[in-house]
């Protein structure tokens, strides 16, 4: 042994003695452990306890014998040229056959034997894990350079452990990672984290972020669990579930703010192996077990509230593992860390992409990583061993990454995986370099055959999806500054709740119009009575779909009502507490028919689009339970998550006795007007609408006016006739005179008025028009906002500066 050996005090430090202030001495991840095990056990956080080795004893052992000099000798290489792979391997071997200083054995001993008192228990299970002092900063994360060995007992096991930590940290990746940012190799030192071992192999765990992974929206939790061991989330081996939570209700006593409930595949888990060596084996997941969730909504919850704690306790946000121990049923943080890529990124602009072209059939689907659009050449390979093969600005097509491959994946246009959530390590490197990426595809490895051209699109929700060919796409940047105020409130269409997210940093005044019929087309894909009335409909294929969709339901309209209630909640989340103007169902009965078990509900109309739609279903016999589950959504979103925000509109309807009975059977189902504070508009789309403004006003708080419908309907035009295209024209007298007496008429009863549409993007005189009006908003597509802000704020100028009356 070279040097003087420092006294036993520097060899361990216990996490209940350390903070984020010792990241020099125990590395990021451990220093993080300690900080939570000091000062958030109060809360009630469940951090397992243990120790950690210091910087002090890596540098003794980088002093015994010869092993600094056999390291530097191969750094040295490397700088003049030498394969990169090869002096990893000369240094990691080298650090496999030194000997550990003798009073660091003694000292790591001690310590498990200590551990083994506090926990009760002989010989205990531990994971040990590497951290490094330059590790789990906010400017660089180094997640995944180091190893962790978990399910390691007895001490002779933890010595050899804690020396293939100490290799770890110079393996391939942690070199290059290093290389590439100026990192100097013998200034970044190591620590082994010892902590008792939580055992997920019996019940599951996974990974949480603060925020929203791939639009940085800053108000939920995301949460992603898989059975059995969290090392295939984190690789991204499995696709897991995925849960959010509205992080502003989690909280409040009696809500339960759970806005979206996905089960993942979860094909496999990783276990204990049997025989120890190696530690893990990886099994196929039971049919019980891929149906159902991982978590209770209680411990979803319960995870929530934990992250927004440690968040706040480290005022940014964060990325935490979890694990639940399936011998108690404890749930416990095993490591937290600062989120490192939507932290970094400028929120002064907003990069919006578009798909100019498509069939519509994408080849592969999965989960989207970002909102890009990239295209290039399927470079389809099996193993990091075959990234010889790939050719710049192709799409790296894989089952799973690890950091094996981010050499590769930088030069990639971009990333698809078979496999992988979210929170995957394709996706957190994805993100990190800029490169969308579609996860989880489950076939993309089959399907997308090597040098096949492809167009990958993360635009489109969180979808991602593949399509054929080289597809033409635009890119648009929105600066966020400077965009004027206006007293019109400027407010979003939305109709895709997994797309409301991207559009968080808009300065929009809330959602003018959430179409239910896009959820319920996109996102249930069944006919609510077909739901209702499953146990009647004929064997099929539409009854075999159904039966598919709703696998873990056993009652199958908790299905729709679920679903529904997700996709609205999504959207009531990302502008809370702004409102959120929710439009219940619209379809026509052809449409309807199209879903999933519909056609036997639906009547044949000659003109569905005057047919039986809008509020005329919704106390009829042939559509009244469905629309109770409409209602059954909103109630939870509402009273149960809290989304109080969300205000319901009434499309087409046609009288005020049809209003009545509306309101009436809303009632029934707990959607009572003004009952915690819930606001019911109604569509003016109709010329009874306009002419009885005033006795509508009475019934609802508030107009959005359906500017096609309205004009359709007061010129005698359909819309969809080409022959009379010429004819539809929303400036016509007859339509602008109709939205001014409206206008007129609801602000004389104290009722708001908006408009919901294009016009006032594509034609800034039909701004004007509604401003010189006095609408008090306009809803546009969130693409379209800024060109209509400026045509609003223009046309306020212009009031202002030549006011009604006004001479030349």
């Amino acid at each position: 042994m070279a040097g003087r050996q420092p006294d036993d005090a520097t060899w361990i430090r216990w996490f209940d003695d350390l903070s984020n202030e010792d990241v020099a001495t125990v590395g990021g991840k451990n220093a993080s452990l300690g900080e939570m095990t000091a000062h958030l056990a109060e809360e009630g956080i469940r951090v397992p306890g243990g120790f950690a080795t210091t910087a002090s004893a890596y540098r003794a052992l980088l002093g015994t014998g010869d092993l600094r000099e056999r390291v530097t000798g191969q750094l040295d290489a490397l700088q003049r040229g030498a394969e990169l792979s090869e002096a990893g391997a000369a240094i990691r071997r080298a650090f496999l056959e030194a000997d550990l200083p003798e009073a660091l054995v003694t000292a790591l001993r001690d310590a498990y034997r200590s551990l083994a008192e506090r926990l009760g228990r002989d010989a205990p299970d531990v994971a040990v894990r590497s951290s490094a002092t330059a590790e789990d900063l906010p400017e660089a994360s180094f997640a995944g350079q180091q190893e962790t060995f978990l399910h390691i007992s007895g001490e002779d096991a933890l010595l050899d452990a804690c020396r293939r930590c100490y290799a770890s940290l110079f393996t391939d990746r942690a070199l290059s990672y290093r290389e590439e940012r100026g990192f100097d190799h013998l200034a970044v030192a190591l620590s082994v984290g010892v902590q008792e071992m939580v055992r997920s192999d019996l019940a599951g765990a996974g990974v949480m972020f603060t925020l929203d992974t791939d639009s940085g929206f800053p108000r939920v939790v995301l949460v992603n669990a898989a059975f059995g061991l969290g090392e295939s989330v984190v690789s991204g081996t499995v696709d897991p579930d995925e849960y959010l939570v509205f992080k502003p209700l989690a909280r409040e006593a009696g809500l339960r703010p759970v806005i979206s409930r996905k089960a993942g595949r979860k094909e496999s888990k990783v276990l204990y192996s049997d025989s120890g060596d190696p530690p893990t084996t990886t099994v196929e997941t039971t049919g019980d077990e891929r149906d159902a969730y991982v978590l209770d909504e209680d411990e979803v919850l319960q995870l929530a509230r934990w992250a927004l704690t440690i968040e706040e306790h480290y005022g940014r946000p964060m990325d935490i593992e979890w694990a639940k121990d399936g011998r108690t049923g404890e749930l416990a943080v095993v490591q937290a860390r600062p989120e490192t890529v939507q932290t970094r990124k400028e929120a002064a602009s907003l990069r919006s992409y578009r798909l100019k072209e498509s069939d519509g059939t994408p080849l592969v689907r999965g989960l989207a990583v970002g909102d890009a659009v990239a295209a290039g050449p399927v470079c389809n390979l099996r193993s990091p061993a075959e990234i010889d093969r790939f050719e710049d600005g192709a799409v790296l097509v894989t089952a799973v990454t690890d950091p094996d491959w981010e050499p590769v994946m930088k030069r990639a246009a971009a990333i698809v995986t078979d496999h992988g959530g979210r929170t995957s390590h394709a996706a957190i490197v994805s993100r990190e370099l800029g490169v969308p990426a579609v996860v989880g595809t489950g076939d993309a490895g089959r399907t997308l055959h090597h040098g096949r051209d492809v167009t990958v699109s993360c635009a489109e929700g969180e979808e991602g999806l593949v399509y054929d060919g080289l597809l033409d796409y635009e890119e648009r940047e929105i600066d966020l500054t400077g965009i004027p105020g206006t007293r019109t409130e400027v407010m979003l269409n939305i109709a895709n709740p997994s797309a409301a997210f991207r559009w968080w940093r808009l300065p929009a005044d809330g959602i003018g119009l959430a179409r239910m019929e896009f959820i319920v087309n996109n996102h249930i894909k069944v006919h609510p009575m077909a739901l209702v009335r499953y146990g009647e409909l004929p064997d099929g294929e539409a009854r075999e779909r159904i039966a598919r969709l709703t696998r873990g339901h056993d009652d199958k309209t908790a299905f729709f009502v679920e679903r529904l209630a997700h996709g609205i909640a999504r959207i009531a989340a990302a502008w809370w507490p702004k409102p959120v103007i929710v439009r219940m169902s619209d379809f026509k009965t052809n449409e309807y028919a199209r879903l999933l078990g519909g056609e036997q509900f639906e009547p044949a109309e000659e003109n569905p689009m005057l047919g039986w739609r809008g509020a005329s279903r919704y106390y009829s016999e042939g559509y009244r339970e469905g629309f109770a589950l409409e209602c059954r959504a909103l109630r939870h979103v509402r009273d149960t998550m809290g989304l109080t925000n969300t205000v319901v509109m009434i499309p087409f309807c046609r009288t005020l006795g049809e209003a009545d009975r509306v309101l009436e059977t809303m009632a029934a189902h707990g959607l009572e007007r003004h009952r915690n504070g819930l606001e019911v508009y109604v569509m003016a789309e109709i010329p009874s609408n306009i002419v009885l403004a005033a006795e509508f006003s009475d019934r609802f708080d508030g107009f959005s006016i359906g500017s096609n419908d309205l004009t359709q309907l007061t010129l005698g035009v359909d819309r969809d006739s080409e022959q009379l295209a010429p004819l539809f024209d929303e400036r016509d007298p007859a339509v602008t005179r109709s939205i001014e007496r409206l206008v007129q008429d609801a602000h004389g009863r104290g009722r708001k008025t908006g408009l919901c549409g294009q016009r006032p993007s594509d034609d800034p005189d039909f701004a004007r028009l509604l401003v010189e009006a006095g609408i008090d908003s306009v809803s546009v597509t969130p693409d379209s906002f800024l060109v209509v802000k400026q045509n609003v704020a223009a046309a306020e100028r212009d009031a202002r500066q030549h006011p009604p009356g006004d001479g030349p």
